[in-house]
C-alpha cells in the first residue's frame, strides 16, 4: 500500500515564487490569495493518480499582486517626480521674484545715483554762475587807483598865490597870478602878518590884516571852504579877499587901489 502523501492539517510545499508572491500579498493587503485543500480526515489514499486529490493553485492571483504592486510603485514614483517638479517650480518662482526684486533695487540705486549726479552738477553749475558773475560784479565796481602826486607848493609868496589860484579855479573864482601878485605887494609888500592899524578900519575897531589887508568881517563873509579859518593863514586870506574882489568887482585884477 501506498504512504498517504496529504498529512491531515498540512499543505503542500511551496515554491519560492509562491513564497515571495504571497509575502507580497501579506505585506501590501492588496490582493487575496484563493487555494483549496483537500481533506484532510482521509484515512488512506490510494496510489492511483485519478484518485489523489491536489492541491490546486491558482496563477491570476499571483499575476493581480505584481500588476498591483508595478502599480502602486509607478504612482509613487509619480507623485515624487510631481512634488519635486513643485518644489522645482517654487525655487524657480522665489529665484525669479528674488531676481526682480534684486533688478528693480539696482535700477532705483541706478537712478537715485543718477539723480545724486545731475544735482551735484547742477549745484557745481550754479556755484560756478554765481562765483562768475560776482567776478563781474566786482571788476564792474572795481574803482582803478590811480597814484595822483600830491601837489606840493612853495611855502613863500610865489607858492601860496599858486596855491590860492588853483583853489580858486575849483571854485570858479576869477583872477590871475600878476592880478593877485600886484594887489599884495600894494597891501602889504608880502607880509602876511601885515596890519594897518591907522585907517578907517582901524579906528573903527577892525584892523585890516594880513596879505591883502582883509578885515575881520569881510574875511569871514567871503571865506573859501577848504582853507584855514585864521585871518593871518596866506593862502586863506589870499582866496577870501579874491572871492570878496569878484562879487564887487568882477575879478582881483580889476583892483589897482584901496578895495
Amino acid at each position: 500500500m501506498s504512504k498517504n502523501i496529504n498529512t491531515p492539517g498540512h499543505s503542500p510545499k511551496l515554491t519560492k515564487t509562491h513564497k515571495l508572491s504571497i509575502a507580497g500579498v501579506a505585506a501590501l493587503g492588496a490582493a487575496a490569495l484563493a487555494f483549496s485543500v483537500a481533506p484532510a480526515n482521509s484515512a488512506t489514499i490510494t496510489t492511483d493518480a485519478a484518485a489523489s486529490p491536489q492541491v490546486a493553485y491558482s496563477e491570476q492571483p499571483i499575476k493581480d499582486v505584481k500588476a498591483s504592486v508595478t502599480d502602486q510603485l509607478a504612482g509613487a514614483a509619480l507623485k515624487d517626480q510631481a512634488i519635486a517638479a513643485k518644489k522645482a517650480a517654487e525655487a524657480a518662482a522665489k529665484k525669479k521674484a528674488a531676481d526682480e526684486v534684486a533688478k528693480k533695487k539696482a535700477a532705483e540705486a541706478a537712478a537715485a545715483k543718477k539723480k545724486a549726479a545731475a544735482e551735484a552738477a547742477a549745484k557745481k553749475k550754479a556755484a560756478a554762475e554765481r562765483a562768475k558773475a560776482q567776478a563781474a560784479s566786482r571788476s564792474a565796481q572795481r574803482v582803478t587807483v590811480q597814484t595822483v602826486a600830491v601837489k606840493t607848493y612853495a611855502n613863500n609868496l610865489d607858492g601860496w598865490i599858486h596855491q590860492s589860484l588853483d583853489i580858486m579855479a575849483k571854485k570858479g573864482i576869477p583872477g590871475t597870478y600878476n592880478g593877485l601878485y600886484r594887489n599884495i605887494m600894494r597891501e602889504s609888500t608880502g607880509n602876511p602878518n601885515a596890519i594897518n592899524g591907522w585907517d578907517i578900519n582901524a579906528q573903527n575897531g577892525t584892523p585890516s590884516i594880513g596879505l591883502l589887508q582883509v578885515i575881520q568881517p569881510t574875511f569871514n563873509a567871503y571865506h573859501v571852504s577848504g582853507t584855514s579859518m585864521n585871518i593871518y593863514d596866506p593862502v586863506a586870506n589870499i582866496t577870501a579877499a579874491a572871492n570878496y574882489a569878484a562879487d564887487k568887482y568882477g575879478s582881483i585884477d580889476n583892483v589897482n587901489s584901496a578895495y
